[in-house]
This record gives C-alpha cells, sequence and structure tokens, in this order.
C-alpha cells in the first residue's frame, strides 16, 4: 500500500471510468492544482511499467479538473485535444503526480500543460485543449 503524501485529499469518483481506474487525490491552493494516485498492479503493463494509457488518463483528468475548477465560478468541459510525451516511469506502490498549470482560459476554450512526477523527476508532460461548456451543452 502506497502511503498518501502529507496535504492530498481523495477526491470522490466523478464517473464509473474514474472508479475503475482510481482513486485519485488533490493537492490545492488558490494557483496550484496537483492531482496524484498511487500506482497500482492494475495500472501496469507487461514490461512492469505504469501503462501510457494510464498516464495519459492522469493527464487528461488532472488538467480537466483545473480546467473545470481553477476558475471563478467552475465550468463543465470537455477535452478536445490532448498530447503526452513519456519520459520515464514508475511502478506498482509507487506515487505519482501530475502538477497542472492553466496557460490561458478564455470563454469557451481553455489552454492546460500539466508535468507528471515521480520522485521528484519528470516522467511524462501533457497539454491539452478543453471547450467551456454552455448550458444544454
Amino acid at each position: 500500500m502506497t502511503d498518501i503524501p502529507s496535504g492530498f485529499t481523495r477526491l470522490e469518483s466523478t464517473s464509473p471510468f474514474h472508479e475503475l481506474v482510481g482513486p485519485f487525490y488533490e493537492k490545492r491552493d488558490r494557483a496550484t492544482l496537483i492531482i496524484g494516485m498511487p500506482v497500482a498492479k492494475k495500472h501496469i503493463n507487461r514490461r512492469g511499467a505504469v501503462h501510457g494509457g494510464m498516464i495519459c488518463t492522469l493527464v487528461d483528468f488532472a488538467m480537466g479538473q483545473a480546467a473545470s475548477t481553477m476558475t471563478t465560478p467552475p465550468r463543465k468541459v470537455v477535452t478536445t485535444s490532448l498530447s503526452a510525451d513519456f519520459a520515464g516511469n514508475a511502478t506498482d506502490g509507487d506515487w505519482i503526480e501530475a502538477h497542472v498549470d492553466v496557460l490561458r482560459s478564455g470563454r469557451r476554450v481553455v489552454f492546460v500543460n500539466c508535468f507528471v512526477y515521480h520522485r521528484g523527476e519528470r516522467i511524462a508532460r501533457g497539454s491539452g485543449t478543453f471547450l467551456v461548456l454552455t448550458p444544454g451543452e
């Protein structure tokens, strides 16, 4: 079992998919959002490292949380594009976290970047664009 670092609180599951791949934890202040997760056996690929698809899921979830909740008032958003690059790995029992930066938040589009860290080292980077939903969308 991975120890959850100080300052992180468990997020409620937002969908059956997040229930399947989670749990996720967050640490935030006014300007910063970090989403972390313990890597479990279910996240590991056949080479023994966290699956790239799981890292993409963490990146998408973290950036979506930031695009939605780092504005006042919070807004509903959907991912319109996502890019990820991998530079390292983690394995079962490790803790990884996505540090998110909202580059620009407009009326209809939000641009977000993040880095995924394991033991203080960057193992992935991501960028995404999110569409702000209007009532009825």
